[in-house]
């Protein structure tokens, strides 16, 4: 091999990996789990939690066999992403609040969705 095309195959190499780091990777996710409170049907309490939750998707929290449209609370955010809870369903209405990493609130916050920095 002559200078040339070694200088050449490690040029092309060097650009395929600048390349690479420049595409877009796959969906990000925060790691870890983030918890809620909620009420059954029947009166009793449960705990619901999403584990490592996808980033920038608004996700209505599921509530199994709750009455529809009641509202979870005393959310428990354990992930490494900031998380945005709003009152109203689909990530909607002026009433939000923002629970950074590692940090919870008590059982008056009510919540319906979710979305995760």
């Amino acid at each position: 091999m002559t200078r040339r095309s070694i200088t050449a195959a490690v040029s092309a190499a060097c650009s395929a990996f600048v390349l690479l780091l420049a595409a877009p990777g796959s969906a990000s996710a925060a790691t870890g789990q983030f918890r809620y409170t909620y009420t059954t049907a029947e009166g009793y309490e449960a705990v619901g939690f999403l584990t490592n939750p996808a980033s920038g998707e608004c996700i209505n929290l599921p509530a199994p066999g709750s009455a529809p449209g009641t509202a979870s609370r005393a959310p428990k955010n354990r992930t490494d992403a900031t998380a945005t809870v709003f009152l109203d369903a689909d990530c909607e209405g002026d009433t939000y609040y923002t629970l950074p990493a590692g940090t919870g609130a008590s059982d008056r916050l009510l919540l319906r969705s979710v979305v995760f920095s």
